[in-house]
């Protein structure tokens, strides 16, 4: 798929897909996609982003993702292309809404954790990663995020605040 040959729209949707065009970095995009996701987060905890309104905009993120993912993949007959990484900065999202920190441990742990449990893939993120449509190539991350905020707040219990 030649991004010149597409029109507008389409190219808004891969903008968005790609994170930037984070995505279309060559090797690990998924990974770029993931440390591409840092500066929302910073600029969320320099304005005071309160729990609801990131878990709305992560709702959000989600739900319109999850129809451009399948637009694409359709219309130009993909499956879980790498340059989608709209995924990764939900599932950044996601984990550092568990911790909501932006310290350089904070943000090592929430990167760390999401990128081990994104490419474990751990049941049902699996099952998701398995489905042939912009669901299931979204959502995946969604629950591979959840998976990372969990062991992110053990963390924090086991080993206390400073561990964070």
């Amino acid at each position: 798929m030649k991004d010149q040959n597409l029109n507008i729209p389409d190219r808004v949707i891969i903008f968005f897909l790609s994170w930037f065009y984070s995505g279309k970095f060559p090797k690990a995009p998924g990974t770029i996609g993931s440390l591409a996701t840092l500066p929302l987060i910073y600029l969320f905890a320099k304005y005071g982003i309160n729990i609801y309104s990131l878990l709305g905009i992560i709702l959000l993120m989600y739900v319109l993702a999850c129809w451009a993912t399948e637009y694409i993949q359709k219309k130009h007959h993909l499956h879980d292309p790498q340059w989608i990484v709209i995924d990764e900065v939900i599932g950044m999202l996601i984990t550092w809404s568990f911790v909501m920190k932006t310290d350089i441990a904070s943000l090592f742990l929430v990167f760390f954790m999401f990128r081990f449990f994104d490419i474990i893939k751990f049941w049902p993120a699996s099952y998701f990663d398995r489905m042939k449509h912009g669901l299931g190539t979204i959502t995946d991350d969604v629950v591979s995020a959840i998976y990372a905020g969990i062991t992110c707040l053990l963390v924090q219990y086991f080993f206390g605040p400073s561990a964070l």
